[in-house]
């Protein structure tokens, strides 16, 4: 089976070089879906001899465009701040070929330091109580069960976890029991306890029946 490989970019030239170098030597096909970079994101792609789709900001149409532009088996999205395993396509390939329509890995920060010490075995346990691994763990998927569900919702926030819950639906999910290595950027700009909290408040409001839309705004103003 064939693994194709999409990351979404908006503003990832920092990033980029170290993520497509690793890529490369994982995937059979790969895709960067950018959404209106105004720095060398697009021409380090491109340097490289990597596909790029373009089209408006936000992670679930971004995510489509590229699983539109690849034609693997398997499809596996990636954030451009994340590495994965080695043996991650032989890791994929085993899990789907044992049944599962999806999944994602475990994940671990870097640098990881003081509270970042606690957060990857907090995000650990949330994803094997939940079953459903989320954007930055690296969340693979059978392309005929993509398709067949619609693939990712265009929500500006919350579509990776819309994503597993309908996958669960149609079948099992693999969580891979070695970590991708994903930037703590976002713990580091504002703190571990407050970004912890914000991530599980805006849950907790979205299984409470709150409008993906209306999150977005919420999420943008208490970061």
């Amino acid at each position: 089976m064939r693994l194709s490989l999409v990351i979404p970019t908006l503003d990832e030239e920092i990033w980029l070089p170290e993520s497509l170098e690793q890529a490369l030597r994982v995937a059979d096909d790969l895709c960067i879906s950018d959404g209106g970079s105004t720095d060398a994101t697009v021409r380090i792609a491109e340097s490289l001899g990597v596909q790029v789709v373009s089209g408006p900001a936000g992670r679930g149409g971004q995510l489509n465009r590229g699983a539109q532009a690849t034609d693997s088996e398997i499809l596996l999205f990636l954030h451009a701040d994340t590495r994965l395993p080695a043996n991650a396509h032989g890791l994929i390939r085993e899990a789907i070929s044992a049944g599962a329509v999806g999944g994602g890995f475990l994940v671990r920060f870097e640098p990881e330091r003081g509270a970042l010490r606690h957060a990857h075995r907090l995000t650990s346990l949330r994803t094997r109580l939940t079953g459903w691994p989320l954007g930055d763990q690296a969340q693979f998927v059978r392309r005929d069960v993509f398709d067949e569900i619609g693939g990712f919702r265009e929500w500006p926030i919350l579509e990776d976890i819309d994503l597993m819950q309908r996958l669960k639906r149609r079948g099992r999910l693999a969580i891979i029991d070695q970590p991708v290595t994903t930037s703590a950027r976002r713990f580091e700009r504002h703190g571990v306890a407050r970004t912890s909290a914000t991530n599980y408040f805006i849950w907790l409001l979205y299984f409470a029946g709150v409008s993906p839309i209306r999150l977005a705004r919420l999420y943008k103003h208490i970061r």
